[in-house]
């Protein structure tokens, strides 16, 4: 199973396992996506392994989808043709859930990454998961709290369609808000402290690697871009609660940063 971002990586790996990638099925639901996200999910999706699947469900007899056609041919994605059979009924839906199912046994593949924001696909993720697989889901901040919750890592594509703006435009943004700007709620201050005391060693130091991948573990959705800041580390700094600290990093020319919870004077 591919690890998710922000894994605590041993600094010691053999040179297969370096090189090695996770092969994954991405599966769009055109119906319910933007065209507008797919440079910035392709890229997310790269974070996690290699696309080897790139599919795309829908009527492509509509006019609805046409602003969808440009965008295939330039990022290799198939289409597959779904007729709507009945108005009001999405035969996308089902198209995809067989297609999933064929591709999980008849495909080596590590994971999949599944494209809407529709609740219908909750069962298949779940599904995917007990049988080994990692599922990551992509869809708008309205996607329904069980399909988030199933996937083991869910991104809001506004995130994506945000980083697509950024590159059409060429603007450049701080890598993270100044802290005047920034209010942490007690739900997000709470998952965060408790990430970090899990990890915590005698003196209330964790690393920020291990954090980061106890934190995916208890909130599939969570990422430090919903609340404006590229990396994990920029979000705890413009937390005043934590304090961090950059270590050199062992047998290495790097540095590993570690945070705590500030003790009460």
């Amino acid at each position: 199973m591919p690890l998710l971002p922000f894994a605590n990586v041993p600094l010691a790996v053999s040179r297969q396992d370096e090189f090695s990638q996770a092969k994954l099925a991405v599966l769009i639901d055109a119906d319910n996506t933007q065209p507008a996200i797919i440079e910035g999910l392709l890229n997310e999706v790269a974070k996690y392994g290699v696309a080897s699947v790139k599919r795309i469900y829908g009527d492509w007899t509509s006019t609805n989808l046409r602003s969808w056609k440009d965008r295939l041919l330039e990022y290799a994605i198939q289409p597959i043709q779904q007729f709507s059979y009945t108005s009001g009924k999405n035969a996308t839906d089902s198209a995809m859930i067989i297609d999933a199912m064929d591709l999980l046994y008849s495909q080596k593949l590590d994971g999949f990454c599944i494209v809407s924001s529709d609740s219908d696909f909750t069962r298949l993720a779940a599904r995917l998961r007990e049988s080994g697989h990692t599922v990551y889901g992509f869809g708008e901040k309205k996607t329904p709290r069980a399909f988030v919750s199933v996937c083991d890592k869910f991104v809001y594509t506004e995130i994506l369609r945000d980083i697509q703006e950024e590159n059409d435009e060429d603007e450049s943004r701080p890598a993270a808000r100044p802290r005047k700007d920034f209010k942490v709620d007690r739900k997000l201050l709470k998952l965060l402290r408790d990430a970090v005391e899990d990890l915590a060693d005698e003196s209330g130091w964790a690393y920020l690697g291990g954090v980061g991948q106890k934190i995916n573990n208890r909130s599939s959705e969570f990422d430090p871009r919903n609340y404006g800041f590229k990396k994990l580390g920029d979000l705890f700094r413009a937390i005043s609660q934590f304090e961090t600290e950059e270590r050199p990093q062992e047998n290495g020319t790097g540095r590993q940063v570690y945070i705590r919870w500030k003790k009460r004077k």
